[in-house]
């Protein structure tokens, strides 16, 4: 039984019973997408699928969920007894993780019984804001740090211990080289990485002394943290364990710097090292970074080989959520045809329709612009919504976590180079199709005269 059936909004019951009453066999499409990308934002990296599959493979209510529901006396017998046989009987179309996409685009499109559309949606909305966001967020760390090493860092400052999960496989997707999550590394396959802390130096009598244990410890695999005390006598203290590694036979691989001014201690780090012979050795920076700060650091010239990114990545600490939501675009009649609807709040207005996301290219394959188009439209372009559970049954099985973060980067390249920058002032154009402008036209006159 699902652990996590009665992970809902108690609307989403509430609505389901009078559903239930009033439209039984009703079917919907409902969209969930990302309505405005957050102000430093130029695209978005699609995550969270592998799980969204999962849950609704497993999703059903024990005899636990239902004695619970029973007892706020809000539910009907009649309604206890479908979700005692509750099983997920629709579509899904879903872009595949690692895509990148945009405002208004739909990243998954459930077509379903509207009672089980709507029991869903807030373990989807939950699952793809975390995941998309820090993917996302992880992505323009990984394009800020060009070819050096990024590594997941923030653990102990994500939200939770599945967010801290969750957050290791979004950042590896979005181009992170490993995490320092042992878990997630045995979980999702991600290489591990680690150095050690202040409080290991600060435990032994002196600095050195710390990093001869260390190096004798771990003697193909050091990397020295130097500025405990001071840092240029800290990367003295390198030097003399790396020439110590050299001579059995080892090499020191990495120091790190985690305070200070990183670009002026890097230099001297660089020099310092590179006098010694040193020039094999890699210099990593760490504390409070993010793809500003990076930024900032390669421009004034920083010697940093790798970055550890912690706390600033693992909330997406500018934009720590998403414009996320599920809304309702068609639904079927008392003959059972479907037909558009949509939303017609003030600055919250939806396209109506069963939609697809059609990428366009030009000759060298380089992507130009998207159109948001009904699903039927004849309209050039690859397709990204793809079907991932048919009639209730998983009919897509996702990639190894390696391919979904190499057929990423290999698309990063296929898009206008400015969408990348850190300050975005770029918009990738997303366009909407004729046919659904006319949709949506229409349909706005005929709902203002209905209500």
């Amino acid at each position: 039984m699902h652990k996590l059936s009665l992970l809902v909004d108690l609307y989403e019951l509430t609505m389901s019973q009078a559903y239930l009453r009033y439209k039984r066999d009703s079917l919907a499409t409902f969209d969930l997408f990302v309505r405005e990308l957050p102000k430093a934002r130029s695209y978005l990296i699609a995550a969270g699928l592998e799980d969204i599959l999962g849950y609704i493979r497993g999703l059903r209510f024990n005899p636990a969920d239902l004695a619970y529901l029973k007892s706020k006396k809000m539910f009907s017998g009649e309604f206890l007894a479908y979700l005692s046989r509750f099983k997920f009987r629709g579509d899904i179309w879903a872009v595949p993780e690692g895509t990148v996409v945009f405002a208004n685009e739909p990243l998954i499109r459930v077509t379903a019984p509207i009672i089980q559309a709507q029991i869903i949606e807030s373990f989807f909305l939950n699952t793809i804001n975390l995941q998309t966001m820090i993917a996302s967020k992880a992505s323009r760390v990984a394009v800020a740090a060009g070819n050096r090493g990024v590594f997941d860092f923030s653990l102990r400052r994500t939200h939770g211990s599945e967010a801290g999960l969750k957050v290791a496989r979004s950042a590896y997707i979005g181009g992170f080289d490993g995490t320092a999550t042992v878990l997630a590394g045995r979980l999702y396959r991600i290489p591990i990485v680690g150095t050690m802390a202040h409080s290991f130096i600060m435990s032994f009598k002196s600095e050195l002394d710390s990093f001869l244990a260390y190096a004798d410890t771990f003697p193909g695999r050091t990397t020295l943290l130097v500025d405990t005390y001071a840092v240029r006598p800290g990367i003295e203290n390198a030097v003399t364990i790396g020439l110590y590694l050299k001579k059995k036979g080892y090499r020191l691989q990495g120091i790190r710097l985690d305070s200070g001014d990183i670009v002026a201690l890097s230099k001297l780090a660089r020099r310092m090292l590179d006098k010694a012979g040193l020039g094999y050795v890699k210099i990593f920076a760490s504390g409070n970074l993010d793809e500003f700060r990076i930024a900032r650091l390669l421009d004034a010239g920083a010697a940093v080989d790798s970055f550890g990114v912690g706390t600033n990545m693992g909330t997406s600490i500018d934009a720590p959520c998403l414009d996320v939501i599920y809304k309702i675009a068609e639904v079927t009649d008392e003959e059972g045809n479907f037909l558009p609807t949509m939303k017609l709040s003030q600055g919250k207005v939806t396209y109506p329709g069963r939609k697809q996301i059609f990428r366009v290219e030009d000759k060298k394959g380089r992507f130009v612009r998207d159109i948001l188009g009904l699903e039927k439209e004849n309209i050039k372009g690859r397709p990204l919504l793809i079907n991932v559970v048919k009639k209730g049954r998983v009919v897509y099985k996702p990639p190894p976590i390696g391919k979904i973060r190499s057929g990423l980067k290999h698309n990063l390249c296929r898009f206008p180079a400015q969408l990348f920058k850190v300050d975005p002032g770029f918009r990738y154009p997303v366009f909407i199709s004729p046919q659904l402008k006319k949709m949506r036209q229409l349909l706005v006159n005929e709902l203002r005269k209905r209500q």
